[in-house]
């Protein structure tokens, strides 16, 4: 594997941008240190050391954690108390999460040690850098995070392979031990000081990630879900009449207009919408195929909003406690100090985690809702029962809207939100927690089920567009077909073993060839 393939990002002072994240999550690009924020973390460093070498306690510094921060603890063991905080906390359970969700979170907690603010040494970041760029992925499990004080036990268990403890998976995707690991790849393990075992664990960093490579997916998905919505439409012999920009209009949604513009454009050149109503006139469509827009578009709107969050999430430097400069001073120095805080809470990502399911549950029901129509032969305007080649010796696509049903049962349950649960931790210590990470790893169970809702959808109108004979589609819904079939999905037929052409469709939605075989008509999708 190739792990510099994505590139190289460079992580100064001033943080990161989301293709950055899902640069190195996804694509292996290489990270690297500017000198401004060797600089900053210097600087920052020295504020603790000079704290370090004071009577008084400072929390992180000199004292324990959490409930225990009321313990001073001498010099002669605070190493042995940064190594036993990530030791102890590295505490999680369950499945291993994936390996871009690990990417991510690690890259965010060297983004906040780059600002400045957390007191960690230039060498600490350097090393959390080169195990990035080493393809190493710390074992990080699915249980462990309430997502206050940070993802705790998942940057725990990243900060263990920095120290040469724990397990990690290599870049040939074999896991090992990471003291190994890192050997193999010429890394010298740390060993932590004042400060930097709790600075690597305090960051909301694991939410944010699993954020921002949703965002990315939902992003295709909607554009996805407009064509699919514009090729049912087609099929079902709709009108696009309600998709013109001056109805949009009148209503202000940017997502709404955005979504509609899409199926226009899919729709632009189509022989079959509005002009073939014969059977049973229509003054209107059903309400999933006249209000997809408004739908599409209102999950459009709450991506955008999630979006702004999301980067002021990633402009900030989440640690607790964080190193100030001193007085109204911009530089660090005598007067810099360290001083506890709240902003490791992630109610504000936790949130919009949880809105995002939402949307993407209603998307993926009312994408079902378009499916069934298309297979139901009393409303699907001439169509044969279930798309079948001869329905009552053939079943078509019954079954394959049963998956899709159970997918879309399985995305309303994992709408209600995470966000509003709370168990007190730490002896009370903790008493209000965001449950920001579970809020995040529901969302991923539902982005995925929406890309297999929507593969279903696009495979039953591809094949309710074929059998209408002689009608002529849009060219761009041409596109879609020929490329979905070249993909290895059949056309209609006698009944066959569905599940392999369903998992090409599935394919073929996700990693964005559908939206791309629009586009080499239309253009940019917006």
């Amino acid at each position: 594997m190739d792990m510099h393939s994505g590139g190289t990002v460079v992580l100064g002072t001033s943080g990161a941008t989301a293709a950055d994240v899902v640069a190195v999550a996804r694509d292996g690009a290489r990270v690297e240190l500017a000198e401004e924020a060797v600089a900053a973390l210097k600087a920052a460093r020295e504020v603790v050391d000079a704290l370090a070498a004071e009577p008084d306690p400072v929390y992180g510094v000199s004292t324990g954690f959490g409930a225990l921060a009321t313990r001073h603890i001498g010099p002669e063991l605070r190493t042995r108390l940064q190594r036993n905080i990530v030791r102890s906390h590295a505490a999680g359970m369950g499945p291993r999460v994936e390996r871009e969700v690990v990417r991510a979170l690690m890259f965010l907690r060297l983004k906040t040690v780059c600002s400045g603010h957390t007191g960690v040494r230039p060498e600490v970041a350097r090393t959390m850098a080169a195990v990035l760029n080493a393809g190493i992925t710390p074992a990080v499990h699915e249980y462990g995070s309430l997502g206050c004080s940070g993802d705790l036990a998942p940057l725990s268990h990243c900060a263990l392979t920095l120290m040469g403890e724990g397990e990690a998976e290599g870049p040939d995707g074999v896991v090992r031990p990471a003291g190994d690991l890192l050997a193999a790849h010429g890394i010298t393990p740390v060993e932590l000081r004042e400060k930097e075992g709790l600075a690597l664990l305090n960051g909301t960093d694991g939410m944010l990630g699993m954020l921002f490579l949703a965002l990315a997916d939902l992003e295709l998905l909607y554009k996805s879900a407009d064509v699919t919505a514009a090729l049912t439409l087609e099929a079902l012999l709709g009108t696009d009449k309600v998709l013109a920009p001056e109805l949009h209009a009148l209503r202000p949604h940017p997502g709404q207009a955005a979504s509609a513009a899409n199926m226009l454009a899919v729709l632009a050149g189509s022989g079959m919408t509005g002009s073939h109503q014969e059977d049973a006139p229509r003054v209107q469509d059903a309400y999933s195929v006249r209000c997809a827009p408004q739908v599409a578009g209102a999950g459009r709107d709450t991506i955008a909003h999630a979006r702004v969050v999301a980067e002021r999430e990633l402009a900030a430097a989440v640690d607790n406690p964080v190193v100030l400069p001193g007085g109204t001073s911009q530089a660090f120095g005598a007067g810099g100090r360290v001083e506890s805080n709240g902003n490791f809470h992630g109610a504000p990502v936790a949130y919009v985690l949880d809105f995002l399911a939402v949307a993407a549950a209603d998307l993926a029901s009312i994408a079902e809702r378009r499916t069934d129509r298309l297979l139901d032969k009393n409303r699907s305007h001439g169509l044969p029962a279930f798309l079948a080649d001869d329905p009552g010796v053939d079943s078509g696509l019954m079954i394959a809207q049963y998956t899709q049903a159970a997918l879309v049962s399985e995305l309303k349950r994992l709408a209600v939100p995470a966000s509003v649960d709370s168990i007190p931790s730490s002896a009370m210590q903790e008493d209000h927690v965001s449950m920001g990470w579970s809020a995040a790893r529901k969302l991923r169970t539902a982005v995925d089920g929406l890309a297999r809702v929507l593969a279903v959808e696009l495979y039953a109108a591809t094949r309710a567009i074929e059998l209408r004979g002689a009608l002529t589609p849009a060219p761009a819904t041409r596109a879609v077909v020929d490329a979905v079939r070249a993909a290895g999905a059949g056309g209609p037929g006698p009944d066959r073993f569905l599940a392999p052409e369903l998992a090409v469709v599935d394919a073929f939605v996700r990693d964005g060839r559908l939206v791309a075989a629009v586009e080499t008509v239309t253009g940019p999708l917006r």
